[in-house]
């Protein structure tokens, strides 16, 4: 009977003692979570210059960083808050109806089921990386200036010469150009100016900011899928790893 007792106390002392954790595994499955979030967030926030990971390059991605940084700063759901939030907001809107276009010529084109990779660029991407730069930069410039793809009073998006030299290697890249320029002409306000009519600078000011509140449970999607005010440090992260 006493040997039944000691067995019984044993067996509970093993249930409660809890597995000893590998730390290797604990930060690779951290390494990973990062992972999965930064590029939830460059999904989101569609970055136009992607190989810049402090976002501070182009003056629109620097707003948008900026805002969001903000934005982390403060209270979710006072005032401050929701205003950043729609001005987020309409920075992205204005990235997603660029990439919508894009999927249009590419769907046209034959390539619905492909569109959304062709489409996908991440900050892993280097310029060393393209196989016909010089061609996709002639495309690039020959998009910004003779269709109404992006904003005529902004250098062109960098993210989609990425795009433009997977279209190459499929040969499709004069295809997409015409494509573009039937689906999406330049209006005759966007016509380029002479030079003794430059851009004056208060006719393109835009002012986001304050708007009406964002739907309910918006922000909290938005903020779910960003977390972007901190990058992963993937080399430090793998370091560690081979450690």
């Amino acid at each position: 009977r006493n040997m039944d007792v000691c067995l019984q106390l044993f067996c509970c002392c093993c249930r409660q003692e809890e597995p000893e954790k590998n730390p290797l595994i604990s930060e690779t499955l951290q390494y990973f979570n990062q992972l999965v979030k930064r590029k939830r967030a460059e999904a989101t926030n569609l970055w136009n210059e992607p190989v810049d990971s402090t976002h501070m390059e182009r003056d629109d991605d620097r707003e948008l960083y900026n805002l969001l940084q903000k934005r982390a700063k403060l209270r979710r759901g006072s005032e401050g808050y929701r205003r950043l939030s729609f001005d987020i907001s309409a920075h992205r809107q204005i990235r997603r109806e660029v990439k919508d276009r894009w999927k249009h010529i590419l769907e046209a084109l034959g390539f619905s089921a492909e569109a959304d990779g062709l489409l996908t660029v991440t900050s892993t991407m280097s310029y060393s990386s393209l196989r016909h730069p010089q061609q996709a930069r002639a495309l690039l410039t020959s998009l910004a200036t003779e269709t109404s793809l992006f904003d005529r009073h902004c250098s062109p998006p960098e993210r989609y010469l990425f795009v433009l030299d997977r279209l190459v290697v499929l040969d499709v890249g004069d295809d997409f150009l015409s494509a573009a320029r039937r689906y999406y002409p330049l209006e005759e306000d966007e016509a380029p100016h002479s030079e003794e009519e430059p851009f004056s600078e208060e006719a393109i000011l835009v002012t986001l900011s304050p708007g009406p509140e964002l739907p309910k449970g918006v922000e909290e999607e938005e903020e779910e899928e960003e977390e972007v005010a901190e990058e992963v440090d993937e080399d430090t992260l793998l370091a560690k790893l081979m450690e």
